[in-house]
């Protein structure tokens, strides 16, 4: 073994280590403190899903609505064939497509 290897193999092995396990334990902690309130605000046993729809409470849409005070009215049913509408009729729309 040379001058030059031996120097370098004991050189690194002087080097002092670096640790970086206290930031990283640090962030750890951090992640999963909020992972857990996270999931514990979510999903805590305050917090469970109330189904309040009007099918539910009422047998039908109009119910619910005649129920809150709204007056339900039907709508105005089309004739089967619609008169023309007065005035000139729209115009054929151009024709884009490249011959």
């Amino acid at each position: 073994m040379t001058k030059v290897q031996a120097i370098a193999k004991t050189g690194i092995r002087e080097l002092p280590m670096r640790r970086i396990h206290g930031p990283l334990a640090a962030a750890m902690a951090v992640a999963v403190f909020g992972i857990v309130a996270m999931l514990l605000v979510d999903h805590g046993p305050w917090n469970k899903p109330h189904l309040r729809t009007a099918l539910i409470n009422y047998g039908t849409t109009t119910a619910a609505a005649q129920a809150a005070g709204a007056r339900v009215t039907p709508t105005v049913a089309k004739p089967a064939i619609e008169p023309e509408p007065p005035g000139p009729k729209p115009a054929q729309p151009a024709n884009d497509v490249a011959p």
